[in-house]
């Protein structure tokens, strides 16, 4: 038993020497600096399943895979950016400049298999999860299908669990989960494709189906058929389903509000509006009681 306590306080204090110069050389050069990953393979003969030593694998190659590039769009915003430069054509037409990460395919293929490799060891690590999730999304870019089939299999996994996530160590509890997701539907919404439209509404439904009592997954899926769609009809049958169990949620008040004056739909504004005067903050409900009286008098 000495021997065993031995060897473990053994390889504990040389994988905290290699975390610290690991520590060092990723503060001065980088995930994939010089030396980093000389550091991580010697790393990994003394303890193959540290966490950090992992994680870094992962980040090496991730890091490694990505360059950027300018890109010239039309339209004025691009996959949720804001562009670094914007001019005009020679026929006066605006043209605009964004900066995108792009990647070299077989080294993010080996940020892949790094990713595979934690959460094989660590399963129960969900920062784990969202790694995988997160390089899928900054890949994919408009058309994140690997991602939404990604987040949709975790969201089956975790239907299945009868234990809590950790994250950074930390275990986590079901409300963590669904904000996690939440998350995920918006970054789906910002990129702002058809693609990412589609993937955030399908998120969407399938997170509201089985959470039903969260009322963000149904205002997701009203905003889809309001931006995506100009689908009125449905976006206000999404929110007022959500007023109809919490008449005080304010983002379906708010999205309601805001589809009737798009719509320029007097008498739905009205009603939206009413809301906002009586579940309203302060100031919210004083701008919408002024509005009201506005519209009262045309």
């Amino acid at each position: 038993m000495l021997a065993a306590l031995a060897v473990c306080m053994g390889v504990y204090a040389q994988s905290e020497r290699f975390e610290q110069r690991y520590d060092l050389l990723v503060s001065q050069f980088g995930p994939a600096g010089v030396g980093v990953q000389t550091v991580l393979d010697n790393w990994a003969k003394v303890d193959s399943t540290d966490a950090k030593m992992l994680l870094g694998r992962f980040s090496y190659y991730y890091a490694k895979a990505q360059s950027t590039q300018v890109v010239k769009r039309s339209e004025n915003r691009y996959l949720g950016m804001e562009p670094v430069l914007s001019l005009k054509d020679s026929t006066g037409a605006d043209v605009h400049y964004f900066q995108v990460t792009v990647f070299d395919d077989a080294l993010y293929a080996e940020a892949v298999k790094a990713a595979d490799k934690a959460i094989a060891v660590w399963p129960d690590r969900i920062d784990f999860r969202f790694m995988k999730a997160n390089a899928y999304i900054a890949y994919e870019k408009e058309s994140p299908d690997m991602a939404f089939a990604y987040l949709s299999s975790l969201i089956d996994e975790n239907s299945g669990r009868s234990k809590p996530w950790s994250y950074e160590g930390e275990e986590k509890d079901e409300d963590f989960f669904q904000d996690a997701m939440q998350e995920y539907c918006y970054s789906f919404f910002r990129i702002a494709t058809p693609a990412s439209y589609e993937a955030f509404y399908a998120l969407s439904s399938k997170l509201a189906s089985r959470y039903p009592d969260n009322m963000s997954f149904l205002n997701n899926m009203g905003s889809y058929h309001l931006v995506a769609r100009n689908d009125y009809k449905n976006a206000y049958k999404c929110y007022d389903k959500v007023l109809k169990m919490h008449p005080d949620d304010n983002t379906a008040i708010m999205n309601g509000m805001l589809a009737a004056r798009k719509q320029k739909n007097i008498k739905k504004e009205k009603k939206y509006l009413e809301l906002m005067v009586r579940y309203g903050s302060e100031k919210d409900s004083r701008l919408a009681k002024g509005r009201l009286e506005g519209l009262n008098m045309k």
